[in-house]
């Protein structure tokens, strides 16, 4: 429609420093007599409820309330903010809507028109770029993965590129960890069973691919704790665009990173027990080193991918001794990854 492929450039905005987003909205919902039910049996459950006020809505009448506050109240700041990551701001200007969409309440096609016509009556006050981002997640990655799963499955379930077995850490079930992104997007999820997608891909996802955690893990972690995690759309973005346990069906690259993308996108780095700037030493975070290591541990399998050939170029101009003292932290922190 206007010549250009994608805002992705215009969509990667940190949110300035004392910005209040938009409050979310919640529903009053009694789910007593479900939680009492799963309460008498042997079912395992993690994370927390208030039975008598689950947030989440449990109707289409709701799922529609919704739509129509994200519309109005999110959709003119959603793009510009969709990457963005506040401690203690759990919801942003995100819809929300997946679990609406993944449980049949609503369905895309009513969320996408429902979206350009907010756009269409108000183009001054929402721009092309907060549109464009919002109908791509649905469109261009939501219904891509349904078509991953129907196309590679039941194989798919099985892949494992790097050959990863470690077992999550411990913390991945508690949030008692000293890294203020991963406590942060650990503790939001297990207390509202949500996380937004780059605290999923580039936070807990980014973690386990560096630590080298078992896709098999990972896929159950990511299925159990969050309410709009259906197979079909979990299993594909797990073990495919955030593990890369695909290989490269869903994505071209592994979705990893140090912590200075974490710092630029969100507010965690400043006040964390970790130095963010360190590689080596005392309270060096474990991303930078972890992610030297994961470059060279599978120097193999990714240093002719043309999307991250750059990054080998940098490690390997690093001086023997640099390298080494990187790879020494990371398998002391691996080692010790139940303390981080």
């Amino acid at each position: 429609m206007t010549g250009q492929w994608n805002y992705d450039q215009e969509n990667r905005k940190k949110l300035p420093k004392n910005h209040k987003p938009a409050a979310p909205l919640v529903f009053n919902n009694n789910v007593s007599d479900i939680v009492d039910a799963m309460l008498q049996t042997d079912i395992k459950t993690m994370g927390a409820i208030d039975k008598s006020n689950f947030i989440w809505p449990v109707n289409r009448e709701q799922s529609l309330e919704l739509l129509a506050y994200f519309t109005t109240e999110c959709l003119p700041l959603f793009g510009s903010y969709q990457d963005a990551m506040v401690p203690h701001e759990w919801s942003l200007y995100h819809s929300r809507l997946s679990f609406s969409l993944n449980t049949k309440m609503i369905s895309p096609d009513e969320v996408i028109q429902a979206a350009i016509a907010a756009w269409q009556k108000q183009p001054e006050s929402i721009a092309y770029n907060q549109l464009e981002g919002f109908v791509r997640q649905i469109i261009g990655w939501r219904e891509y993965m349904r078509g991953i799963y129907w196309l590679k499955m039941p194989e798919y379930a099985t892949l494992n590129f790097f050959n990863h077995t470690e077992k999550l850490p411990h913390w991945f079930w508690t949030g008692k960890t000293k890294m203020n992104c991963l406590k942060d997007a650990i503790t939001q999820s297990l207390t509202f069973a949500y996380a937004h997608h780059i605290q999923r891909l580039m936070i807990t996802g980014n973690f386990a691919l560096l630590a080298g955690s078992d896709p098999d893990e990972v896929d159950s972690w990511y299925l159990g704790i969050y309410i709009d995690a259906l197979e079909w759309v979990e299993i594909t973005n797990t073990r495919g665009m955030s593990q890369f346990a695909d290989g490269g069906i869903v994505g071209s690259k592994p979705y990893v990173s140090s912590a200075a993308y974490i710092d630029k996108m969100s507010h965690y780095c400043s006040t964390c027990f970790y130095n963010k700037s360190k590689k080596t030493g005392d309270k060096a975070c474990p991303f930078n080193s972890l992610y030297w290591n994961f470059y060279d541990t599978h120097e193999d399998k990714l240093s002719k991918n043309p999307r991250i050939a750059m990054m080998y170029k940098v490690w390997q101009q690093m001086k023997p001794e640099d390298r080494a003292a990187v790879l020494k932290q990371a398998d002391y922190y691996l080692k010790n990854i139940n303390t981080l």
